[in-house]
Parts: C-alpha cells; sequence; structure tokens
C-alpha cells in the first residue's frame, strides 16, 4: 500500500492490523510516517504488539472485532 507493507489489511473496511515484534524496534518514527500516510487514505489502523497476541489472544481478538463491527456500519 503506498510503497508500504502492513500485516493485515482488509480493502472493503479500511482496516489494517498491525502486529510489532522486534522489526518495530527502533522504528517508531518510520511507523508514524506510514501509518500517517495510509491514515490519509481512511486507512484504520489497529497495533498490538507480539506480547498482547502471544498472551492475551482472546482480548485482540475482542478489539478487532468490535472494529470491524464499527467499520462495517461505516462501509455498508
Amino acid at each position: 500500500m503506498l510503497n508500504y507493507i502492513v500485516d493485515f489489511y482488509c480493502h472493503e473496511i479500511g482496516l489494517a492490523i498491525e502486529i510489532d515484534g522486534d522489526s518495530h524496534e527502533h522504528r517508531f518514527l518510520y511507523d508514524t510516517k506510514r501509518q500517517s500516510a495510509l491514515e490519509a487514505y481512511d486507512v484504520t489502523f489497529l497495533r498490538f504488539s507480539n506480547e498482547e497476541v502471544k498472551k492475551n489472544m482472546f482480548s485482540v481478538l475482542l478489539v478487532i472485532e468490535e472494529k470491524v463491527r464499527e467499520l462495517l456500519e461505516k462501509h455498508p
């Protein structure tokens, strides 16, 4: 997307999901710039750490589910 890579993307509702692991360490400015550029095209981001995904997957899924519902209402 715009010469950037995201971990997961759903075009129909404009949702990008990022799982931040070791590759994102010390890259805050790059990640912020990339996210801002994509948000300018009405892309919604959800970010989770590797730790969250590994240790609290149920909560991660609840957040994703809620965001998908919200975006489906916005983009019927």
